[in-house]
C-alpha cells in the first residue's frame, strides 16, 4: 500500500498566479527577514555602533542562502521559528552573527514583512483590477447603443443597453480601485519599535540618544520603501490595519460574485456568456450542457474570501493589551490565503472580461418579445391624443395584456398583443402607428449617452493615469 500524498492546497495547485504564489512563498518571505536584519545593521552601523562592513557584507551575500533543513532542525529545538532563523543565518556567515537582531523582538522581522508582502500584494491586486477596467471598457464602447432588456427581480423591466449594463460592472472595479490605492498610501511600517513598542531596547544601544532611535526607524522604513511609520504601537502593529486591507479585499470579492452572478444569469437567457472550449466537457452526464464553470468558480472564490473578511476584526479585538500571541498562527493561514483568493477571483475576471460572448440577435428577439408589453404606457398616450378616453384605453389594454401573458404562461402558446390593440377600434391606432412606437431607441432613455459620459468622465482619466500598468495574464485552465 503506497502512502497518500499530502494536501496540496487548490490555491497553490489550480488557481493563484505565480506573482503572487511567489509573493507568499517561505523563500520571499524569509528572504525579507534577512533584508530586514541587514537594514537594521546598516542603520545601526551608521549611526555609530560597533559594525563592521565585512559583517555586513557578508550577510548580504548569504541574503538568498535559506537552508530549510537547518532551520526546521533549530525550531523543533528551540520552539520559536525567528530564533531557528536567526542560528540558520548566522551558520552561513558567522563572523556576523553577533550583530544579527541587535535591540528587534521578533515582530520586528514578521509584523514589518507581512506589511512588505500586503502592500506588494496590494499592488499586485491594482494592477489586476486596471486590466480589468481596460478589458470592460472595450466591450462597454461596442455595445453602448445596443438595446436589452433590463431585469428587476429578475422580472423584465424597462430596457438598457448592453454598454450600460457593462459599465454597472465597471463602476464597482473603480471603487475597488479607490479603495485599494487608499490602503496602499495609508500602510503604516511598524519600524523598529522593540518588544512592547517603547524602544527602550534601542535607546539603550544608543546611551539614551532618542534622535539617534528615531534616525534607525526612518533609515529602516525607507530602506523597505515606506514613507509613513506607525507612531503608537505595542508589540505588533494595530491590526486595524489588517482590517481594512481585508475589507478592501472583501469589496473586490463582492465585484467580482455580483459580475459572474450576472454573467450566470445571462447565460440562462442565453444573451452573453462566458467562452466555451470546442472540446469542453459541461456535464459527465448530459452532453449538450454549457455550464459557466468560470463565473461559478469565481462566484465561489469570492464567497470564500467574502467570509475571510471578518477574521481580523475578531484579531484586532482580541488583542491584549501590548499583544498577545493566538493572532501568529491565524494570521500565518488568513494573510496569504486572503491575497491568493483575491488574485485568483480577479485572474478569472480578467478572463471573463477579455472573452464576453454577447448575442446580438438572442437580445433583440427577447427585446422584441417584450416590447409590446412595455410599450402600452406609450400606446394608452397616443390613443389620447386622438380623442380616446384614457381610462377605457387602459382597461383595454389591461385586459389584452393579461390575457395574451395568461395564455402564454398556461398554454404556451404567444399571441400577438400588437394585432389585438389593432383590431379594437376603441383605442383607434393603426399597425403603422404602434410599431413607429416599438424603436427600441424610444425606451432606453439616456443610457447610451450615460456610457460616453462614463467612459469619458471616470474611465479613461483612469486607464490615462495607469497607462504603463500591465499584468501577465494567468492562464486559466482548470
Amino acid at each position: 500500500m503506497t502512502d497518500n500524498p499530502s494536501f496540496e492546497s487548490p490555491l497553490f495547485s489550480r488557481y493563484a498566479s505565480r506573482e503572487m504564489l511567489h509573493l507568499f512563498s517561505p523563500q520571499y518571505k524569509y528572504t525579507t527577514w534577512r533584508k530586514l536584519w541587514i537594514a537594521l545593521a546598516k542603520g545601526e552601523q551608521a549611526l555609530g555602533l560597533p559594525i563592521h562592513d565585512d559583517q555586513i557584507q557578508s550577510l548580504e551575500r548569504a541574503i538568498h542562502d535559506i537552508d530549510f533543513a537547518r532551520v526546521a532542525h533549530y525550531e523543533k529545538i528551540l520552539n520559536h521559528d525567528v530564533m531557528a532563523h536567526i542560528h540558520a543565518y548566522g551558520d552561513v556567515c558567522p563572523d556576523a552573527k553577533g550583530i544579527l537582531h541587535m535591540g528587534a523582538t521578533s515582530c520586528y522581522v514578521t509584523d514589518n514583512t507581512d506589511l512588505i508582502q500586503m502592500r506588494e500584494g496590494l499592488h499586485i491586486l491594482q494592477a489586476k483590477l486596471i486590466e480589468i477596467v481596460r478589458r470592460l471598457k472595450c466591450q462597454a464602447e461596442k455595445y453602448a447603443d445596443t438595446a436589452c432588456l433590463s431585469y428587476t427581480h429578475f422580472q423584465s423591466a424597462q430596457p438598457t443597453t448592453v454598454g450600460k449594463r457593462i459599465c454597472m460592472w465597471i463602476q464597482d472595479v473603480l471603487m475597488d480601485l479607490h479603495d485599494i490605492a487608499t490602503q496602499i498610501n495609508n500602510l503604516h511600517f511598524l519600524g523598529v519599535k522593540g518588544a512592547t513598542g517603547t524602544q527602550a531596547s534601542f535607546l539603550s544601544l544608543f546611551d539614551g540618544n532618542t534622535g539617534k532611535v528615531l534616525q534607525l526607524e526612518r533609515y529602516v522604513a525607507e530602506s523597505m520603501g515606506f514613507t509613513k511609520i506607525i507612531p503608537i504601537s505595542g508589540q505588533t502593529y494595530t491590526r486595524k490595519q489588517d482590517m481594512r486591507i481585508f475589507h478592501a479585499l472583501s469589496g473586490i470579492a463582492a465585484t467580482a460574485h455580483k459580475f459572474g452572478t450576472d454573467l450566470r444569469l445571462l447565460a440562462h437567457r442565453k444573451e452573453m456568456e462566458e467562452p466555451f472550449g470546442e472540446q469542453q466537457v459541461g456535464s459527465s452526464a448530459m452532453p449538450y450542457k454549457r455550464n459557466p464553470t468560470r463565473s461559478e468558480r469565481m462566484c465561489g472564490l469570492a464567497r470564500f474570501l467574502l467570509s475571510l473578511d471578518a477574521n481580523p476584526s475578531y484579531t484586532a479585538a482580541t488583542q491584549w493589551l501590548e499583544r498577545s500571541l493566538d493572532d501568529s498562527a491565524n494570521r500565518r493561514l488568513s494573510i496569504p490565503e486572503a491575497f491568493l483568493v483575491a488574485d485568483a477571483v480577479l485572474n478569472l475576471m480578467i478572463h471573463l472580461a477579455s472573452n464576453l460572448v454577447v448575442y446580438p440577435k438572442v437580445i433583440a428577439r427577447h427585446l422584441e418579445q417584450e416590447l409590446p408589453f412595455l410599450a402600452t404606457e406609450q400606446i394608452l398616450m397616443a390613443s389620447v391624443k386622438k380623442g380616446k378616453d384614457r381610462q377605457s384605453v387602459h382597461e383595454k389594454l389591461r385586459q389584452y395584456s393579461m390575457e395574451v401573458t395568461q395564455k402564454w404562461k398556461e398554454e404556451g402558446i404567444v399571441e400577438d398583443l400588437l394585432a389585438k390593440i389593432i383590431q379594437d377600434p376603441s383605442i383607434g391606432l393603426l399597425r403603422e402607428e404602434i410599431e413607429a412606437l416599438l424603436d427600441p431607441k424610444h425606451f432606453i432613455g439616456m443610457a447610451p449617452q450615460q456610457v460616453l459620459e462614463f467612459l469619458q468622465m471616470e474611465v479613461h482619466p483612469i486607464l490615462s493615469k495607469y497607462q504603463s500598468s500591465r499584468v501577465p495574464i494567468a492562464e486559466i485552465s482548470i
